[in-house]
């Protein structure tokens, strides 16, 4: 990774979603659309656009700094600019109904731009957003490389997009990325392979990372003080995330808080766990205060749906890879009891 590009790259992306031109794009001449430039969706397939592109690709991230990209919506209208760059990485699920709009419009208006769905070929891969986790299902399974964690066709609109969370269906998006942009621009195409394949490694590391962390972990239970998006990566490594709110980003009832502090003192689980997205103000969000008032937990970690960054991870230089393995990985150590 190189935090000096990344930052440039990511620090104009505040300005360009305020910015963006709207209305009509009559005036764009698609035969100028060219493969030096791109988008995509939001901050974690911008981070694997830019490491299978390398050098070939500038791409922008139109989300800004401190946004969560899954749920956002852009300020003004992007297809101008995006139908002016080379491609547009994204996700064709109403979660990100704005990219489905863009993505529409490209690919009836403008051919020349490379418009790459990163969910295509996992149709038998994702998850409803009613599936429920089996742990223990996890333990008499060998090898999870060549599994469907699901097993069935859903409508988009009841579809748990956060498909990226799991290490493994992500080396299945990176190769996704990298034959788009081949097929966009065969002069590149070895290089798109290459670096897919040695980020592919590093996915496959960090799959390796997770599988130990649980196999070594005492209890097969955490409790998260948020809605839970983290279903493929329990459904991959066969653990459990208890939410006050379930997958319902609303806020939670009295009896549900009480439900979690019971489960909290009845696993002797220390480490609560929290969205940085909600943590605006240097403090825990209000409802870690509150089941660390009510029960015996002592500690709360942050874990990062990785649909943002904040700013603090940007200064790092740190990409999903980073951010999984900084963040992520440390605080299920911490929560699952993995020492």
């Amino acid at each position: 990774m190189n935090p000096t590009r990344r930052a440039l790259l990511k620090g104009g992306a505040g300005a360009l979603a305020a910015g963006t031109v709207a209305g009509c794009l009559d005036d764009i001449d698609a035969t100028n659309a060219d493969l030096e430039t791109g988008y995509a969706a939001f901050f974690t397939l911008w981070d694997w656009a830019e490491q299978v592109s390398g050098d070939a690709v500038d791409f922008e991230n139109p989300v800004g700094t401190g946004q969560p990209g899954h749920g956002w919506s852009p300020s003004g209208d992007l297809t101008r600019d995006i139908a002016d760059a080379g491609a547009f990485v994204y996700f064709d699920t109403p979660e990100f109904s704005w990219a489905q709009d863009i993505a529409a419009t490209l690919e009836s208006d403008y051919d020349t731009v490379a418009v790459i769905d990163g969910f295509e070929g996992l149709e038998g891969e994702l998850l409803g957003w009613d599936h429920e986790v089996d742990a223990h299902a996890h333990d008499s399974e060998d090898d999870h490389g060549d599994e469907t964690p699901d097993g069935h066709d859903h409508d988009q609109s009841s579809v748990d997009p956060h498909v990226w969370l799991d290490p493994v269906l992500a080396e299945d998006i990176i190769d996704t990325i990298a034959s788009g942009l081949a097929d966009a621009d065969p002069d590149n195409a070895e290089t798109y392979e290459e670096n897919a394949a040695a980020y592919t490694d590093d996915l496959a590391a960090l799959d390796q990372r997770f599988e130990d962390l649980v196999d070594a972990a005492d209890r097969r239970i955490a409790v998260f003080a948020g809605h839970d998006s983290f279903t493929y990566l329990q459904e991959r490594y066969g653990f459990e995330i208890h939410t006050p709110t379930g997958v319902s980003p609303q806020e939670p009832s009295q009896s549900d808080i009480s439900a979690t502090a019971e489960l909290v003192d009845e696993e002797g689980i220390e480490t609560i766990l929290y969205s940085p997205f909600e943590d605006r103000d240097g403090q825990y969000p209000p409802l870690v205060n509150t089941i660390l008032r009510d029960t015996d937990a002592t500690d709360a970690m942050a874990i990062t749906h990785l649909s943002g960054t904040l700013a603090t991870w940007q200064d790092e230089g740190w990409g999903y890879l980073e951010q999984m393995e900084e963040i992520n990985v440390p605080a299920f150590r911490e929560a699952l009891d993995a020492q």
